[in-house]
């Protein structure tokens, strides 16, 4: 959705209310987004501010168990028409005085986003040998040694002379 913010930009105490429905392609596991917000001119300082809520439908990354993850955030920016230093990344540069909020929401959930998914903080995972979920079962699988680390296990189990 394509926001006008010239009316906004041009009168202190304005409140651009919004709400939208958009996909997340570049993100698969996403359902819709639901967003919900405003821009509002606040003595001359022009805000951004939305709530976004979706489901993320993943797996978990021990175990493969499906999930299905309510998402809630919100979030918020100072808008400015010029940025006075390029690197500044406190605030976003509307020169047009029409905002993309599809991208800037887009942005903003690839950074919510974790980078590991768990079922639960204690999840054991999938047994390396046979594949059972050590969440629901013991395999009785042999863990593997690593022959690197033998010798030092070895020094474990000797008695102190």
């Amino acid at each position: 959705m394509v926001l006008d913010l010239e009316p906004v930009f041009n009168n202190i105490g304005m409140r651009l209310p919004f709400a939208f429905t958009f996909a997340m392609e570049d993100v698969p596991q996403a359902g819709p987004v639901t967003a919900e917000g405003a821009v509002e001119n606040r003595a001359g300082v022009v805000t951004f501010s939305a709530a976004v809520s979706f489901v993320r439908h993943t797996a978990c990354d021990r175990c493969l168990k499906a999930l299905e993850l309510p998402v809630r955030s919100e979030v918020s920016h100072v808008l400015v028409q010029q940025l006075a230093d390029e690197a500044d990344d406190a605030f976003v540069e509307v020169p047009t005085l029409r905002l993309d909020a599809d991208a800037l929401l887009r942005e903003d959930i690839l950074l919510l986003l974790p980078t590991k998914t768990l079922c639960r903080p204690d999840c054991k995972g999938l047994c390396p040998q046979c594949g059972a979920d050590l969440n629901e079962t013991d395999c009785g699988c042999k863990k593997p040694v690593d022959s690197r680390l033998a010798v030092l296990q070895q020094l474990l189990t000797e008695e102190p002379s």
